[in-house]
């Protein structure tokens, strides 16, 4: 997984359990795409500084998933439900059709 997305998926399940000032560094660095310096300016932070508590929140969102494997069981269940979707999608009958639409439900949610 690219190292970005994969922090943005962390931050997705996890960010609510950072610090204020992680959360909102770490916003500045995945969702609006600034650079280090730029964060620092920002906040008044030296370069170094936005890095450090980047590298460290980026443990800490590791450390979570690690304990408690949701960004994990997430993929699984979105591969399952791409699975279902891809071999129901030459079958036929009412309630074939039905279980499309359910693994089509559970695909936009995820």
């Amino acid at each position: 997984m690219e190292k970005i997305v994969e922090l943005g998926l962390l931050y997705d399940f996890y960010g609510e359990l950072l610090t204020a000032r992680q959360k909102e560094i770490l916003e500045s660095f995945i969702l609006d795409d600034l650079s280090l310096s730029e964060i620092g300016e920002l906040y008044s932070v030296s370069r170094q500084g936005v890095h450090d508590m980047i590298r460290r929140s980026t443990v800490t969102l590791r450390g979570y998933e690690e304990k408690l494997k949701l960004v994990e069981k997430f993929m699984s269940i979105k591969e399952k439900a791409a699975q279902i979707d891809s071999l129901l999608r030459n079958r036929q009958g009412e309630d074939i059709d039905k279980v499309k639409e359910i693994s089509r439900e559970i695909l936009q949610e995820l």
